[in-house]
């Protein structure tokens, strides 16, 4: 279809949408399309939908990953002695004060409060920050590495892999959240990324995500 066809069966006027999102939103599509409006809105149309797929790979792989470390905090726990990681795990304030909004939404409307729901509310930059350096000697070593049995031999070498993956995916799927341009990035290697942390933890999880994820099929449709 020809673009003039494709104006005469709009109902709306790409000057108007322009004005609706901001010129300054748009500054990068424009940029991308040699400043032609209608590419750039079909970019911007593009990147909405490249986004929900970032944000559905990264939602499989939070849940996969958050579980698996639950798993192994949970036995580590245990040889300590204690009811529940979430009383003794030695975080920083920030990570302290993410556990008790966590345990506060998790008894939203009243609901009895339950280990799995405090997991289920803690956020991604939770899980993402116990892979950092300072937590190696403390969680990473007695417990966390266990997560990604798949991972490299060398468990410094491993915590290093896993903490990059995880900081890449977190960065992509903030950008995708908040409705900010991706179309310059490489979402098929965030993908790569997704699948090899996942297969980390089981080949399996790997293998779902790679036959899943709806980014390569983003990426194909690409303006």
């Amino acid at each position: 279809m020809s673009n003039t066809a494709a104006n005469a069966e709009r109902e709306w006027r790409p000057e108007t949408i322009r004005d609706l999102l901001t010129a300054d939103r748009l500054t990068s599509y424009l940029d991308s399309c040699g400043q032609d409006l209608d590419r750039a809105l079909a970019l911007y149309e593009w990147n909405l939908a490249a986004s929900a797929a970032v944000l559905q790979t990264t939602a499989m792989v939070e849940v996969i990953v958050r579980n698996a470390f639950d798993t192994q905090l949970v036995a580590w726990a245990t040889r300590r002695g204690a009811t529940s990681w979430l009383d003794v795990i030695p975080v920083d304030t920030k990570g302290r004060a993410d556990i008790d909004r966590a345990r506060t939404r998790a008894t939203r409307g009243r609901t009895t409060l339950t280990h799995g729901k405090v997991v289920a509310e803690l956020n991604f930059g939770f899980w993402r920050y116990l892979t950092a350096q300072r937590y190696h000697t403390s969680l990473w070593v007695p417990a966390l590495h266990a997560a990604f049995p798949g991972g490299h031999e060398d468990l410094r070498r491993r915590r290093r892999q896993v903490d990059h993956r995880l900081e890449n995916l977190m960065i992509v799927r903030n950008r995708a959240a908040h409705h900010e341009p991706i179309h310059r990035r490489s979402i098929d290697r965030d993908l790569d990324y997704a699948i090899e942390l996942a297969q980390w933890i089981h080949p399996d999880a790997g293998s779902w995500i790679a036959q899943t994820s709806p980014i390569r099929g983003a990426t194909a449709s690409k303006p």
